[in-house]
């Protein structure tokens, strides 16, 4: 590194070697150790004296020069007239300080002193080598040369503790720190000549850095057990420590240095490496959420803010460009990660505290759900959406990037949850599987874990894969509630429905009471659901009912004789028309499966012989109808044999030939319906008849 002074020095020529003219050096240079960066002069108590130091300093090193340019001839003894000679001329004084001298004056930090004599025998060596005959023994020329290697390292280590303590004591420092800064520029100039060390620049910066270090070590850290806001409350300090490092360095120490030593610009990047050691070390101790995002937002955003590098005391000197910390990308990828795993493991733990709030508040003390707009809720949707919409704000004011990882964290998160969830449910409320209210709780948790379906839609555009997971979880928990509580109500209405159609049907009206009974406690639970299930759940009940009723004509349980017919087609209209009557009240949409009871009453009710004709509008909406579930319904209207029977099974294979296309095939019913195994349609038959028969199709 070349400073500004040696090139603007002037030479003077003194035997065979140039000599940088000191008179213009002072005139060009020395006024520059008092000027700013910005090239204003700044005034000081102690610049008329610092310079009268650097003259004297500078006339130093102009005798020490003149005697570097002496040359020596052949013969030792004109040698050493001409060095008597030059020395007895010379204001140096001679001779040299002794080794232990020079030493002493760096010890008590002379500097000026100290090094002038260090020059002195750095000549004194140089022209020994020029003299020395090739034949001579260089014994104890090697013994000089470790001496000065000696003292230049002892003067080096003074001038490094000068510098590292110099913000720290900067009124003991700012006379010496200028002559470390012309000691520096010097042996720069001449670290073409033998006997000097190289590095000199490198080495000051090094002291800066680590005196930057000594500060930073210096700020108070509490230990996490004794203040749960240490990190914060160390990182204020910090920050306060840092400007006032800075504000230290260009009211006092600039001054003390030349323009090119770039001294604060110096101090800011030495700033920033050491913070970023040192944040390096702390992140090895966090391990609490908050932390991670007090050392994330310390760094992006308080850092170069006003408050440190942005700090109104620091201008003009602080450029734009500086204030950012420059970390590893890989270390603030780090944080960030670290940050999201924390999150994550926060997140579970808030997400089983859910879990237990709901048992301690709800299932333990059987209370009935609240209700919020006419449905059945839970405070669990709200109480998630709560905890992720806090962490994704939380992270949006720190950067994009943070806030995209966070989605997905709870995301991910997230998706186990519902499974979690369904499990204990599951295992803390099978006490209440005979209630109305676990009916309530399968309700409830279906509209809060679709109102929480809900609340995740804003991030399919961040996070569109991890949203549609949560999506399936969610759905598949609703799927299950809404399953599980249709086939409660199922396997508890199946007996009565099985006991319709029977001799015992007749004169008992109880089990179709206690049917009318449980679909109607269905239809009162049903209106406590969200409309994204209710309609889905209602008509799948209605489905099953009718499905169910008209099954039991399918299982010849019983033969209408005597008349009978009339009396069953009469009950079966009743009784179709009050659970018509019942799933029109639950707003079902299966519109299309009222009429089948109608039809299949008036087909029992009806003269044998008006069969057919009540056969086509059966035919027409119900196309799936097959001739196992006609002869069924015959075989209970009463026709169980005979010309007749067969007479109408053939007519069902003609009308459902001629109807084709025509015929509703929207809808699938008699399908669906299971038929006897036996209804021992063809016993007693005549083989003469059989040839009425047609395959059924």
């Amino acid at each position: 590194m070349h400073c500004k002074m040696a090139e603007s020095g002037k030479a003077e020529t003194d035997g065979d070697n140039k000599v940088n003219d000191p008179s213009a050096w002072e005139k060009d240079e020395l006024q520059t150790i008092c000027l700013k960066n910005g090239g204003s002069q700044i005034d000081s108590p102690v610049k008329e004296e610092m310079l009268g130091y650097m003259k004297s300093f500078r006339a130093r090193f102009k005798m020490v020069r003149k005697m570097s340019s002496l040359t020596f001839k052949n013969k030792r003894s004109m040698r050493n007239s001409n060095e008597q000679k030059q020395l007895s001329n010379s204001p140096l004084k001679p001779p040299p300080s002794p080794i232990m001298e020079i030493n002493k004056l760096i010890e008590m930090e002379v500097l000026e002193e100290a090094y002038v004599n260090l020059l002195s025998l750095r000549l004194e060596l140089q022209q020994e080598h020029q003299a020395l005959e090739k034949e001579d023994c260089a014994v104890e020329l090697g013994h000089k040369e470790k001496d000065l290697s000696l003292l230049y390292g002892t003067l080096r280590n003074k001038m490094y503790n000068i510098v590292r303590n110099s913000s720290a004591l900067p009124s003991c420092s700012k006379e010496l720190l200028v002559y470390v800064a012309k000691i520096i520029l010097e042996e720069e100039k001449r670290q073409e000549e033998p006997g000097g060390l190289p590095g000199w620049r490198e080495a000051w910066r090094n002291a800066v850095r680590e005196g930057v270090r000594d500060t930073l070590k210096k700020v108070h850290l509490d230990s996490q057990e004794k203040n749960t806001s240490w990190l914060a409350v160390h990182l204020g300090l910090l920050g306060k420590a840092i400007v006032e490092d800075l504000e230290t360095v260009k009211v006092e120490l600039l001054s003390s240095y030349p323009a090119d030593f770039d001294v604060f610009e110096t101090y800011v990047s030495c700033h920033h490496e050491a913070v970023g050691e040192h944040l390096k070390r702390l992140l090895e101790h966090v391990t609490e959420l908050k932390d991670y995002y007090t050392l994330l937002e310390f760094i992006i955003h308080r850092y170069p803010s006003f408050k440190i590098m942005g700090s109104c005391s620091l201008q003009p000197e602080m450029k734009e460009d500086q204030r950012v910390l420059p970390l590893d990308k890989d270390f603030l990828t780090q944080i960030k990660s670290k940050y999201c795993s924390r999150l994550q493991t926060d997140m579970r733990q808030s997400l089983d505290r859910i879990i237990e709030l709901e048992n301690e508040e709800m299932w333990k003390d059987r209370r009935k759900p609240e209700t919020d707009e006419g449905l059945y809720s839970s405070h669990i949707d709200m109480d998630i959406w709560t905890i992720i919409k806090g962490y994704v704000q939380g992270s949006r004011q720190i950067d994009v990037d943070l806030e995209q990882k966070v989605v997905r964290s709870c995301l991910e998160e997230l998706k186990p949850f519902p499974k979690r969830f369904e499990s204990a449910f599951i295992e803390l409320s099978n006490v209440l599987s005979n209630s109305s209210l676990w009916a309530e709780y399968h309700i409830s948790y279906m509209n809060s874990f679709s109102a929480l379906k809900e609340h995740m839609e804003c991030y399919k555009d961040s996070c569109p894969i991890q949203l549609e997971q949560v999506r399936r979880e969610i759905d598949g928990l609703t799927t299950r509630l809404s399953q599980t509580l249709m086939e409660h109500f199922k396997t508890d209405v199946k007996p009565f429905l099985r006991r319709q159609m029977t001799r015992k049907w007749f004169s008992f009206d109880e089990d179709f009471a206690q049917l009318v009974s449980r679909t109607l406690t269905l239809s009162e639970q049903s209106k406590y659901m969200s409309p994204t299930f209710k309609q889905t759940f209602v008509n799948e009940a209605h489905f099953f009912v009718v499905k169910e009723y008209v099954s039991q004509l399918m299982k010849n349980n019983y033969s209408c004789k005597n008349r009978k017919n009339e009396t069953a087609a009469s009950k079966i209209t009743m009784q179709w028309g009050e659970l018509k009557e019942l799933f029109q009240d639950m707003k079902s949409t299966l519109d299309w499966l009222y009429p089948v009871g109608s039809l299949l009453s008036k087909i029992i009710e009806c003269r044998k012989s008006e069969v057919k004709m009540n056969l086509q509008p059966l035919v027409e909406n119900y196309p799936d109808i097959r001739k196992s579930h006609l002869s069924a319904v015959l075989y209970f209207r009463g026709i169980i044999r005979g010309r007749e029977k067969h007479i109408i099974l053939q007519q069902l294979t003609e009308l459902k030939k001629n109807i084709g296309d025509a015929g509703n095939k929207e809808h699938a019913f008699f399908s669906e319906i299971q038929e006897a195994v036996n209804t021992d349609c063809f016993a007693g038959t005549p083989f003469s008849c059989l040839s009425l028969i047609v395959p059924d199709s």
